[in-house]
């Protein structure tokens, strides 16, 4: 039986700042959040990436929900720039499993952490009562900002830091936290996400890839979830 997503008890908030990459995940969250009544604020963020395509589908992802909308440039450079494959145009994309050894070249040193400082206040100066991304169980492998104990941290932390100004009981979600990507994948296809106007692909090429991570883990996720996979990809 698929994972539900999780809000540790809590109702979801009446209006939420999600940060939307405009993957499947992230949109999934958005469309997930809109079914729940929530008002939405949608941040997505180029941090330098090696394209910023997918941005172009959060903003259609907002305009499909009738959200505000707003993109933060927060572009990487120098020494941080050259500390991950998905900023460094000189470090090859891997290609494999979330698990393997490799995919730690994906990772952009303190990324979830300078989002959700963004996202946090955004949630400031809208009046929003909470923040929430789309880290998954699968991402814990390698991502420990994707982990339960940083968002529990993070959340202790932006309310200290910002305490007289976030609302009364400010919370950071991460709903997908106990999620496998298959039952986000199952969970996009029940709300009716266009699951073909997301993108994944780190290579940011006409169609997705089909052999990076992210890659590998979409066309699983469906395999997994036993649900045809809309997306195109170069190669299987």
């Amino acid at each position: 039986m698929a994972i539900t997503p999780y809000t540790g008890g809590r109702p979801v908030p009446a209006h939420v700042v999600a940060i939307v990459s405009g993957g499947l995940d992230s949109t999934t969250l958005a469309y997930w959040l809109a079914s729940r009544g929530t008002r939405l604020t949608l941040l997505s963020i180029d941090y330098g990436q090696r394209h910023s395509k997918e941005l172009a589908f959060a903003r259609e992802a907002a305009g499909a929900l009738g959200a505000d909308h707003h993109a933060a440039n927060l572009r990487l450079t120098g020494w941080l720039r050259d500390g991950s494959a998905l900023t460094s145009p000189d470090a090859d994309v891997p290609d494999g499993h979330y698990t393997d050894e490799s995919m730690r070249a994906t990772v952009v040193p303190n990324r979830n952490a300078l989002m959700l400082d963004l996202a946090v206040a955004t949630a400031i100066t809208t009046g929003a009562q909470a923040v929430a991304y789309g880290a998954h169980l699968g991402d814990h492998a390698v991502y420990p900002d994707c982990r339960e104990e940083f968002v529990r941290a993070y959340e202790h932390m932006a309310g200290s830091a910002n305490a007289g100004f976030l609302t009364e009981n400010f919370a950071v979600l991460a709903p997908f936290i106990l999620m496998t990507k298959a039952d986000i994948a199952a969970l996009a296809v029940e709300l009716g996400v266009p699951i073909a106007r997301t993108w994944s692909c780190y290579r940011g090429g006409d169609v997705h890839c089909g052999t990076c991570g992210t890659c590998t883990e979409r066309r699983e996720a469906f395999t997994l979830a036993g649900l045809p996979d809309p997306t195109t990809y170069a190669s299987w």
